[in-house]
C-alpha cells in the first residue's frame, strides 16, 4: 500500500515551532513527509526542499502551509501546479483574499489545523 504524501510549506527546525511540529505528526501518522524551507538542509532529520518545484514526487496528497498569508499568496500558482487533493492552510497562514484567490484558481482550502487531523495534539509534541 502507497504511503500518503505530505509537504510542509514553512517547515521549520525549531522545534517549537508549528512548522516542526507538523512534520513529526505526520511523520507519526505514516505519511512520506518533504518539509519546505529554502534556508534548511535537514528538519527532523528529512532532506529539507528549497521550493514545492523541487519535491521529487508526482501529486501530492496534501500541502500544509504554516507560512504568513502573504508568502501563501505568492506561492498559489505553484501549489496548484502540485496538485494535491488536500491543500490546508493553518492558523495563522489564511486571509480573506488568499482563499479567495485560491478558491479562484479551483483549490478547495481546508482552514484547520492538519497535525490535530492526523489525530495528534500539537501540546503533545514537545520541543526536546
Amino acid at each position: 500500500m502507497r504511503k500518503l504524501t505530505v509537504a510542509i510549506l514553512g517547515a521549520s527546525r525549531d522545534r517549537q515551532k508549528f512548522g516542526n511540529k507538523s512534520v513529526r505528526a505526520h511523520v507519526r501518522a505514516g505519511y512520506d513527509v518533504y518539509p519546505v524551507n529554502p534556508k534548511a538542509a535537514t528538519v527532523e532529520g528529512l532532506k529539507a526542499y528549497p521550493h514545492l518545484a523541487s519535491i521529487p514526487v508526482g501529486d501530492l496528497d496534501r500541502i500544509s502551509i504554516y507560512l504568513p498569508p502573504a508568502s501563501g499568496l505568492r506561492l498559489l500558482d505553484e501549489i496548484k501546479h502540485r496538485g494535491a487533493r488536500e491543500i490546508w492552510f493553518n492558523p495563522g497562514s489564511e486571509s480573506g483574499e488568499l482563499l479567495r484567490r485560491a478558491e479562484e484558481l479551483g483549490l478547495n482550502p481546508i482552514c484547520a489545523c492538519s497535525i490535530v487531523a492526523v489525530g495528534v495534539s500539537p501540546h503533545q509534541l514537545s520541543a526536546d
